[in-house]
């Protein structure tokens, strides 16, 4: 499986792992210019804007050690366009799924309120 569909289907996973957890996907792959944000859910008047980070080893580090600052500014400002154009009033919080997928194992783990945005 190569890097494309390893992504997508960590995505799979995810919005699954999600679901099961009573998240109500709004939204997949919103697009803003050259950005994009994986997940949209709502849950308890809260909107969760959730990075997905796939990987098939740990010889790079855990997946979600590659949501850096410069990754979660680009994910803050895709996540701030579908607020506006979308006229949401709900808080904003932001989550990492990270997924290690292989042929010996699955193993998710999600990060509630991974990162802030810098006032």
């Amino acid at each position: 499986m190569n890097h494309i569909e390893l992504g997508q289907k960590g995505e799979e996973v995810a919005v699954n792992h999600l679901l099961t957890k009573g998240y109500e996907v709004v939204e997949r792959n919103y697009k803003w210019k050259n950005s994009e944000v994986d997940i949209i859910c709502k849950k308890e008047n809260r909107l969760i804007i959730v990075e997905v980070k796939t990987r098939n080893s740990i010889a790079l580090g855990e997946p979600y050690l590659s949501v850096t600052r410069s990754k979660q500014r680009q994910i803050i400002k895709v996540a701030n366009h579908f607020i506006v154009s979308n006229n949401v009033h709900e808080d904003a919080q932001f989550d990492v799924v990270s997924i290690l997928l292989n042929q010996h194992q699955l193993k998710i783990e999600h990060i509630e309120n991974a990162f802030y945005p810098i006032a």
